[in-house]
């Protein structure tokens, strides 16, 4: 049973994912964009579980990709088609078509890099895109704002989406980060209040959360390698 567990919450992982699919053909945005944010749940913890119970496997991997191009590539370009880009005609499905590819493209990259342990992502996880969609659809379904700012916010968010899904910018990962016992009781205590601030508005924090992460690894690229953020040379 211990060894079922990770495939368990893997399989709830692409029930989630499929239940945004059909919450989409059925026209309930909210509850297509809450079921891709509940699929992000449970691909963490699948492969928490896995690690923890030390009950990886090629078959857990390959499992988990498969799901995780339905719930976080299949299910999203969808949702983001039927909510605002179908607006667009072609520009619109071709916009939802290379989401899904950069998708599938980007689980084939992690598969084949799985053997190299990093502390960091290379692009930006396919969980991270799907969550940045979801949180903007919730966002805009709460919001009044114009068709027209809305159709095109969403549809170059969905191009730079795809484009960072198969970047070779590096995004942290936060898988080494160790926390020590007398760190816990603190932590504890910021979850709960970051918890509380974002349940008084869920629409508005998930946005400004997961647009936070999605910048962050552009921003740190730019740091790293951009002339900007460099001391000028100066001759002596």
């Amino acid at each position: 049973m211990v060894y079922l567990l990770p495939h368990i919450f893997t399989t709830l992982n692409i029930f989630c994912g499929f239940y945004a699919i059909i919450s989409v053909i059925n026209g309930d945005f909210w509850k297509a964009s809450w079921s891709i944010l509940f699929a992000i749940v449970f691909d963490i913890f699948d492969g928490k579980i896995a690690r923890l119970l030390t009950t990886s496997s090629d078959f857990g991997l390959e499992y988990d990709s498969l799901c995780d191009l339905v719930s976080f590539g299949v299910a999203p370009s969808l949702l983001i088609y039927q909510f605002s880009l179908k607006d667009f005609s072609k520009i619109g499905w071709i916009a939802s078509f290379l989401y899904t590819t950069c998708v599938a493209l980007r689980l084939a990259r992690f598969n084949v890099k799985t053997s190299q342990k990093n502390n960091y992502f290379e692009g930006l996880p396919s969980p991270a895109g799907a969550a940045i969609l979801a949180s903007f659809v919730l966002f805009f379904l709460k919001t009044d704002i114009s068709d027209v700012y809305k159709n095109w916010i969403l549809l170059c968010l969905t191009y730079l989406i795809a484009y960072l899904l198969i970047s070779p910018i590096q995004y942290p990962s936060f898988k080494e980060i160790k926390i020590k016992k007398t760190q816990a009781f603190y932590l504890l205590i910021f979850f709960v209040l970051g918890l509380t601030v974002v349940a008084s508005n869920p629409s508005f924090y998930l946005v400004i959360i997961f647009s936070f992460y999605v910048f962050l690894g552009p921003f740190l690229f730019i740091k790293k390698n951009g002339r900007f953020f460099r001391k000028p040379f100066i001759k002596k």
